[in-house]
């Protein structure tokens, strides 16, 4: 899941050149290039930069709030009904994820972008992330999904 490079960034704004039929490279390049311009934003895969989630449709959007607090009360929601299934047992410390909410409540207060991630048992990940908008920090040109 996590290796799809390609699908966890946004496409390139310049597409690859046509390719030539005997040109099989090419042409898998050009086929790949639709793929991700298709596939970027309905992908649930996390982005590699937090703020392209901004490019994703409002339907990934899981909630907004005002104060980075409120903010902060939703991360400690999600990461306490997670928290059962880390698969490290220093993540489900409830010390820790408190004070990783709060450290997150600081960076969204500041104008910050916070994104988590932990492996679950098995062979799944559990990624969330809070990300701010209007303008936000690192990518100002990227509006918030819902506005």
């Amino acid at each position: 899941m996590f290796d799809d490079e390609a699908l966890r960034r946004p496409p390139h704004p310049n597409p690859p050149p046509p390719a030539a039929k005997e040109d099989g490279a090419a042409q898998r390049l050009v086929e790949r290039y639709r793929e991700v311009v298709a596939e970027f934003s309905v992908t649930g895969l996390p982005p590699m930069q937090t703020a392209h989630w901004l490019m994703k449709p409002p339907r990934s959007v899981k909630g907004t709030w005002e104060e980075p607090k409120e903010a902060g009360e939703w991360l400690g929601f999600q990461l306490a009904e997670a928290a059962p299934r880390f698969a490290a047992q220093a993540d489900r410390e409830v010390t820790r994820l408190v004070l990783l909410v709060k450290a997150a409540v600081m960076r969204l207060t500041w104008g910050g972008d916070v994104s988590l991630g932990h492996y679950l048992n098995g062979t799944q990940f559990h990624s969330v992330a809070l990300v701010t908008c209007s303008p936000n920090r690192s990518s100002p040109e990227l509006l918030c999904p819902l506005k």
